[in-house]
């Protein structure tokens, strides 16, 4: 599937690895980032109102979708540096930037790493990841198996997830969502077809969060570096009902915060695309 009135194109990212992109619109650029399990296509909506005065940038993430999925090459920062490759290809030397889930993650370390490329950062439902893996204790850590299962080495979590790819798949698009309707049958079928040819790469995805990502982050963390561009961050008030200050976790990394809450599920940009497009306008008010 793909988003009406875009154009698609095959962009070289930071090492070769060529990305699927989607680009539709004119003006300022923004790039938007899909998170997990999903691709590209999960920004539609939002994508479709920018483009009235935006030029607007859709990737699907290096092993996602039908971009190139290489067998390594998943550290955020590597994955960062083909958005940054991607903009510069298709003519864009700064841009503002908002992620999704594993795609905040990557907007996040693309606004530490190059501060002077992207002009205003959104990261929707995510935590750093090094707050991510601090918050998980005790009983309350069961909502995120997922990321303790893609942690492992190697081998095990790619051999049981491919054994059952929809059920696992599909057990995350159907627990996150508070509207099943936001993500109708054809869209939803488009996301287990990616998801199932991908599975290498999404757990090689997960696991660099538990490896080489959190190297970086406490490298920064340790520096003091923060995000110098105006950030708003919304989530779901799962920081509440997991007994943690979502916004206080947010605060040092970030000189010019704006954290919001949503009602709406996991997948906001599909369940209240009006919502996050109005918070991005604002963003780049900023």
């Amino acid at each position: 599937m793909k988003i009406n009135g875009f154009d698609y194109h095959r962009v070289p990212g930071a090492d070769g690895v060529a990305l699927n992109v989607a680009v539709g619109g004119s003006g300022t650029p923004i790039v938007l980032l899909h998170g997990f399990p999903q691709t590209h296509l999960m920004w539609r909506h939002v994508a479709a109102d920018l483009a009235g005065d935006h030029t607007v940038i859709c990737p699907d993430l290096r092993g996602y979708g039908d971009s190139d999925k290489p067998v390594d090459g998943y550290a955020k920062r590597t994955m960062a540096a083909d958005i940054v490759a991607v903009a510069r290809e298709l003519g864009h030397t700064t841009f503002a930037l908002a992620g999704h889930d594993r795609g905040a993650l990557v907007a996040f370390r693309a606004g530490l790493d190059h501060p002077d490329v992207v002009t205003h950062l959104m990261c929707l439902d995510v935590l750093p990841t090094l707050d991510m893996w601090d918050v998980l204790r005790g009983t309350s850590a069961a909502v995120g198996f997922h990321l303790y299962l893609m942690a492992q080495p190697p081998g095990l979590a790619e051999t049981m997830i491919a054994a059952s790819a929809d059920a696992f798949f599909g057990h995350f698009l159907d627990l996150w969502a508070k509207d099943s309707s936001a993500i109708p049958a054809e869209v939803r079928a488009d996301y287990l077809d990616a998801c199932r040819a991908a599975v290498p790469s999404i757990v090689a995805d997960y696991r660099a969060s538990a490896t080489v990502d959190v190297d970086h982050d406490q490298e920064d963390l340790a520096a003091g570096n923060k995000l110098r561009m105006p950030v708003t961050v919304i989530q779901q008030d799962w920081g509440a009902a997991l007994g943690f200050d979502a916004a206080a976790r947010w605060r040092p990394w970030s000189a010019d915060l704006d954290h919001q809450t949503t009602s709406a599920g996991h997948f906001m940009a599909e369940e209240s695309p009006a919502e996050i497009t109005t918070a991005i306008r604002a963003l780049l008010k900023r």
